[in-house]
């Protein structure tokens, strides 16, 4: 495969559009995801096909979610000579990724993001996660250091805790600007997020541990008995194990989760 993309629709500013073209990351992307025999691969936002093409001449068949129609004729088009595509024209955040599961298991999710849509994909896809393998993302590096960042850090926070609640996350490698067309102004990096068992994950009420963790992160310097004031008082919070007068970001992902299922239980009562 060249270095250059299959075909050169224009870059569109609107839509967050930055297209891979250096052939090395490229490679490591597709033994990074490793598809195997019988996988169902969907690939979010396949643009030019620099990520596409070579998974459909390792695997055979891809499903891709593509916004922008300019992209989606040229893109089929190409397809025809490394495997079989099916392309749903639609904005990922309306589609419906436990319906695209639903008869062949669970799907495993690639995509170059756009960063101006990063975290709304990433907590749709939380949504779905028990019909979701893994995910294998380029993003900013700024978002994936969020993503992985554990208490203490200065970058740990609501998409922290909330990804590592549902998922392993593990940052594979950087991207350096000049990878893209065009080159966007900061780096970018590779993750992986594989969900956890569904037994596994012990959040009993996913709507009010949401709640919890975007209030206590809502205003960052504030003590836990302050930012949670709208939704319990500090004794909940000390006999969920934390301390008021501690800071969301001191606090780690389970302390988040004793907290929220404390709260949940009080209000089934």
């Amino acid at each position: 495969m060249s270095r250059s993309a299959a075909f050169t629709e224009p870059a569109k500013k609107h839509l967050g559009q930055h297209f891979l073209h250096e052939r090395g990351i490229i490679q490591k992307i597709v033994q990074a995801v490793n598809p195997q025999p019988g996988d169902r691969l969907v690939e979010i936002g396949p643009g030019q096909g620099a990520i596409t093409f070579p998974l459909l001449d390792r695997h055979g068949e891809l499903t891709v979610i593509e916004f922008d129609r300019d992209l989606i004729f040229p893109l089929t088009e190409a397809a025809r000579a490394h495997g079989t595509l099916e392309v749903i024209h639609r904005d990922v955040l309306t589609v419906d990724f436990t319906a695209l599961a639903h008869n062949g298991g669970p799907i495993r999710l690639v995509g170059n993001l756009p960063y101006n849509l990063s975290s709304p994909i990433l907590f749709h896809a939380l949504e779905h996660a028990a019909a979701i393998r893994d995910m294998h993302f380029m993003l900013q590096k700024e978002v994936v250091d969020r993503m992985a960042a554990g208490p203490g850090s200065k970058v740990y926070g609501r998409l922290s805790v909330m990804l590592q609640a549902y998922c392993h996350v593990t940052p594979l490698f950087t991207v350096p600007p000049g990878a893209f067309r065009p080159p966007p102004k900061v780096d970018s990096a590779v993750v992986r997020m594989v969900p956890r068992d569904p037994a596994t994950v012990a959040v009993q009420d996913p709507a009010r541990f949401a709640a919890v963790v975007r209030d206590a992160f809502g205003q960052r310097r504030k003590t836990l008995r302050n930012a949670l004031s709208q939704q319990c008082d500090a004794t909940t919070i000390e006999a969920a194990g934390l301390r008021p007068d501690a800071r969301a970001e001191q606090i780690e992902v389970a302390g988040f989760v004793r907290l929220a299922n404390a709260l949940a239980t009080q209000t089934g009562d």
